[in-house]
Parts: C-alpha cells; structure tokens; sequence
C-alpha cells in the first residue's frame, strides 16, 4: 500500500473518530468548565488521550497541509477547554 492511500485511510478514520466520539464529549466537557465545574479523572484521562492521539497524527499531517486549518481549530479548542479546567480547579 503506497503512503497516500495509507494516509486517506487515517485521516478517513480519525475524522469519523472525531465526529462521532471525539467532538461530542469534548463539547460536554467544555459546558462543564463553561459552568466553573471541575473535571473528574475520566475527563482529565479523555483529554490526555485526545491530545496525544492528535501529536501522534501530526507526521501524516504535514504530508497533508490541506487539513493544518482543522487541526489547528482542535487543538485550540482542547486548549481552551483544559485553560478553563485548571482555572476551575483553583
């Protein structure tokens, strides 16, 4: 299998990963910082997991530039989730 058809395959897999699991919970989880919540420790776990997963993707990423917009736009949204836990937490 050639490095293009391996990478749609991916990128195909974590896109529909992210709609249907993914991007859910992490809206979940934003209304509940939003709201001065703190996070339990499956939340934190989930968070954990959804940032290294999108660093172990970034290499087939840059081979595909064309999708830099969206993970940008995610990882500015975990981002914002997680700044708003911890200040939750103090």
């Amino acid at each position: 299998m050639n490095i293009d058809l391996n990478d749609t395959a991916i990128i195909q897999v974590v896109l529909e990963r992210f709609e249907k699991q993914r991007l859910p919970r992490i809206v979940e989880i934003k209304k509940k910082t939003d709201n001065g919540e703190i996070l339990n420790e499956f939340e934190i776990e989930f968070l954990s997991n959804a940032i290294h997963d999108a660093r172990a993707l970034l290499p087939v990423l840059e081979r595909h530039p064309e999708y830099e917009p969206l993970l940008s736009q995610v990882i500015h949204y975990y981002k914002e989730v997680t700044d708003r836990a911890l200040a939750n937490e103090k």
